[in-house]
Formats: C-alpha cells, sequence, structure tokens
C-alpha cells in the first residue's frame, strides 16, 4: 500500500520517535512502499523525510540514475532529485544504529513474478535463499524475488540475542516455509524446525544426578541458565549456586563462564531442566 505524505494532515499531537520507528518496523515486515520526498543528496545516494526520520537511499538503489560513471554528473542528477518524491521500500532497519535505508529499486520489483512466488508457495515447502537485511526482530530472505521473514524465535533451538549472531548479510540458507499470507504478500520463514529439536529424547542423553559442562548464557535475579548443548539451556536456581552468601547471582557466575553443573531435574514436555553447580561435589545418592 502506497503512503503519499504529501497529502497527510498534520497530526493532532506528534508521533513520538520510538512509535516511529514501530511503525517502519512494521512497514518492513509487510514489504509496504512509501512515496517520499527527498531532501538532501551527497555523493553516495538522495536522504528521505518520513515524519521525524529522515532516511538513505544508495545511488545503486535509484532507478533513474544515467550509467555515466563521471563522479560530478552523477552528483548533479542527485542534487536533481531533490524535492521530487520517490515509491521507495524499507530494506534495512536498525534503531540502536540509527540506520533506515529504502531502495527505490526493490519497490518496483516484477510484481508480477512476485505473486506467482507467492502463489506457489504452501506450509511445509522447503526453499533456499540469501539473506538481504537482519534487525532485531529477525532475518529477511530473498525467495528469488519475494522476501520472507524468518522470526529471531525461528533462527536456533538456543537464545539468539540479535539475528546477526548466527546470520550474515547475502549468507544463502535453507528455510522452512511456516505460513503464507497471500492477501498481505506476507510468508514467514524458519530455519530452526530444519534442526533436530534438542529437546526431542533429551532423557536419553541425560539422566538426574549426572554431572555435565554448561556455559553460562544469562544471569537474572533468580539464577542463571546454563547451555549444555545447543539449544538446550537448564536453570541454576539461585539457591543452587553456591553455599556461600551473596547479593546477587554475578557475584558468583558471569555470562561466558564454563561451569561444572548437576542435572538436577528433566521435563522434555515443558523444555526445562533443573541444574546446580553448589552439588556438583555431592554423591549421586545424597541428591
Amino acid at each position: 500500500m502506497d503512503l503519499d505524505i504529501s497529502k497527510t494532515s498534520e497530526p493532532a499531537e506528534p508521533v513520538a520517535i520510538e512509535d516511529e520507528w514501530e511503525v517502519a518496523r512494521e512497514a518492513l515486515e509487510q514489504g509496504e512502499v512509501f512515496k517520499l520526498p527527498v531532501i538532501g543528496c551527497n555523493r553516495g545516494g538522495v536522504l528521505i523525510a518520513w515524519n521525524d526520520l529522515r532516511g538513505f537511499v544508495p545511488a545503486s538503489h535509484l532507478m533513474c540514475l544515467s550509467p555515466s560513471e563521471d563522479e560530478e554528473e552523477r552528483y548533479e542528477e542527485l542534487r536533481g532529485l531533490i524535492g521530487t518524491q520517490l515509491s521507495l521500500k524499507i530494506i534495512e532497519l536498525d534503531q540502536e544504529r540509527n540506520r533506515f535505508v529504502l531502495s527505490e529499486r526493490t519497490s518496483r520489483l516484477n510484481e508480477d513474478h512476485r505473486q506467482e512466488l507467492l502463489d506457489s508457495l504452501s506450509p511445509g515447502d522447503i526453499r533456499q535463499g540469501h539473506v538481504t537485511n537482519l534487525c532485531s526482530f529477525g532475518a529477511f530472505v530473498d525467495l528469488g524475488g519475494l522476501d520472507g521473514l524468518v522470526h529471531v524465535s525461528e533462527l536456533s533451538w538456543g537464545r539468539v540475542d540479535h539475528p546477526s549472531d548466527v546470520l550474515e548479510h547475502e549468507q544463502m540458507v535453507e528455510v522452512y516455509v511456516l505460513n503464507v499470507d497471500r492477501g498481505r504478500g506476507r510468508v514467514g520463514l524458519s530455519i530452526k524446525r530444519l534442526q533436530p529439536d534438542p529437546w526431542q529424547c533429551v532423557e536419553e542423553r541425560y539422566e538426574v544426578g549426572q554431572v555435565v559442562e554448561g556455559t553460562i548464557t544469562h544471569v537474572v535475579d533468580f539464577g542463571a541458565f546454563a547451555r549444555v548443548e545447543a539449544g538446550l539451556e537448564g536453570l541454576i536456581h539461585v539457591s543452587e549456586l553456591t553455599d556461600g552468601n551473596f547479593v546477587h547471582p554475578r557475584d558468583v557466575v558471569q555470562e561466558g563462564d564454563v561451569v561444572a553443573v548437576r542435572v538436577l531435574s528433566i521435563d522434555s514436555r515443558r523444555r526445562r531442566m533443573g541444574l546446580s553447580v553448589r552439588q556438583v561435589g555431592t554423591p549421586t545418592g545424597e541428591i
């Protein structure tokens, strides 16, 4: 859906910057196209305005530039775009880094081909594509003219703080199609569904009383989480960290610490495992 901001009235109350980033995030997820004014340029591309946000369109993503290699001629063409409006699609969004990048070229992808590809997809399909964008809530994967979203929760069975921790821009990946919304042109994808679920048959690999090695992944007020294998984390309750007195679990362990832990409980249905550092030296029969 196109949004021509030149025709919108001023809101009664200013929209908060945080809200504008949220609206932009939703637009990125939905693949919306916007008509926005060019307000400036540099030698790398043009600047656009969207309410109080300022975005950038790289020259390589503009459709109207001549193939001239002369730098001054190219700069004059970019300056000539100031005051015009372009139909643009968001391709990169990172509020923390203040990156808001758009593309005119992407907004004009062959819609017939895109619709044909969308119609060919069904939940359960396995496809290949390349990563086009990494943002806080997930990764976008180009399936050959149509972007699908791998939500951060579908990247790995393990904890992922940011998609860039497990994927790289332009990386080729195999994805599982979770859902297809043809009316809104949205495709949900998963990478982890193509990998073994570490919680399946966990009781066959671990048993109560066993001592294993774990890596502290997250420290909270009530204890710490430790990864015992990829995608498999257990909780060390604050009472199971040490026998001594301490104010906070961080006084005992830190993220990245490798510790020996004893398995106290396993619940594969609820995907929970109880661990203890304090009882590592306790004989199994005394737990």
